[in-house]
């Protein structure tokens, strides 16, 4: 394949109304971390029983989709699919800017940031926090290694391996991200070993997600040709990710519904009459699932580029979605403290969460990161092809 690449010239006014843009919710984002850190954190909705709130969404959400945006890359380097390579360099940086977004957020909420110095140099190795840190910081490593042996012309015989190792790291990764709530067995929302599988079949869809969009936008703001065989198949491959993560959803919750035990906490998220249940019916399912699904998949709508840019939307929506339920509705239903006895005060009860415009705003500003990252580096190196066109990027094309 005689694939050429260029950096974008970034020079026009629609350019710089992005960067703008992106740049004003960076800063709101930052004076957002200034007023929680001057006031303390009690101006959020966090208290003693929600510790995790829309920060950590957030920031998993990102570094969730970081794992799944790179496997693009992977499915051309470790399975040969050679539609699949033109499209590599990009996957690469937009996994490293959504996981550099992710991590943003994460150390800007944790109170006193100078405190990730601790985490770095002195390691608990029991702790999945600890495995974290060095998956994190090994995945930028390897994910740059590999970047930079699919641009050095003299290292492209290397891509397949490095390809193979950033593949099984980023399996590695999103496995340590859902241990972290698969192995707390303190919580019963989160107390499940499927929890590690599905969040890598998590992060494929929403990976896939946002680097459909990342992808449709370079192509139609550049004016760069970008044919309907490289799309189909992208959102074909989004529709069977979408798929799979509600496949998964469903065996946890017919898993723990026939579990005696969390028959409580899953009436409290499927059957209760309050905020978790309504989004996880009418959000994660409904607007973030079965509407993907359609939009994809319906006769009518097939090859439909603003259809499948909706769909992709709905997917990252309903992503945050299922990640709030999970992380904020896992921790609002009462931990059993006591098993056997009612407690009357304290922790018992359901516990009450209001997300503050400062969390949410420091959420969107790691958004804001991940996005202005990838514009910038577009612009001064060669990520795109100069064409996706069906007759350059489809090997199967019969002009």
């Amino acid at each position: 394949m005689n694939i050429r690449y260029e950096q974008t010239q970034g020079r026009s006014l629609g350019f710089y109304a992005l960067i703008a843009g992106l740049g004003v919710l960076i800063l709101a984002s930052l004076g957002a971390v200034y007023y929680m850190e001057h006031h303390g954190h009690y101006v959020t909705g966090m208290n003693n029983r929600i510790v995790w709130g829309m920060p950590h969404v957030f920031a998993l959400f990102l570094i969730v989709a970081a794992s799944g945006a790179l496997n693009v890359a992977s499915i051309a380097s470790v399975f040969n699919k050679k539609m699949y390579k033109p499209l590599s360099r990009l996957s690469g940086l937009v996994s490293l800017a959504l996981l550099a977004g992710g991590l943003m957020v994460l150390v800007l909420d944790l109170g006193r940031p100078d405190r990730l110095i601790v985490a770095m140099t002195e390691y608990n190795f029991k702790s999945i926090f600890a495995w974290n840190i060095i998956l994190y910081n090994g995945f930028f490593v390897i994910v740059a290694v590999y970047l930079w042996m699919m641009f050095e012309r003299r290292m492209n015989k290397f891509t397949s391996k490095a390809g193979l190792a950033a593949f099984s790291w980023r399996l590695i990764l999103t496995t340590g991200t859902g241990s972290i709530f698969g192995f707390l067995v303190a919580r019963q929302a989160y107390d499940a070993v499927i929890m590690a599988p599905m969040f890598i079949i998590m992060s494929f869809a929403f990976g896939l997600a946002f680097f459909i969009l990342i992808l449709m936008a370079s192509y139609k703001w550049t004016e760069r040709p970008l044919g309907d065989a490289v799309v189909n198949r992208l959102g074909n491959l989004l529709g069977v990710f979408v798929a799979a993560v509600m496949y998964f959803v469903a065996v946890k919750h017919l898993g723990n519904l026939y579990l005696a035990e969390n028959a409580g906490v899953e009436n409290f998220i499927l059957f209760g009459n309050h905020i978790y249940t309504n989004l996880f019916w009418y959000g994660q399912i409904i607007l973030g699932g079965l509407i993907p699904m359609a939009l994809i998949y319906h006769p009518a709508l097939k090859g439909n580029r603003p259809a499948l840019g909706l769909a992709s939307v709905l997917v990252l929506i309903g992503g945050v979605i299922q990640l709030y339920i999970i992380i904020v509705g896992g921790q609002a239903y009462p931990m059993e403290m006591f098993p056997g006895k009612e407690i009357l005060e304290g922790y018992g009860g359901i516990a009450a969460y209001t997300p503050s415009l400062p969390e949410i705003t420091l959420g969107i500003g790691g958004i804001a990161v991940a996005l202005i990252a990838v514009a910038f580096l577009v612009k001064f190196l060669p990520f795109l092809p100069e064409s996706l066109a069906d007759e350059v990027a489809d090997p199967h094309h019969k002009s």
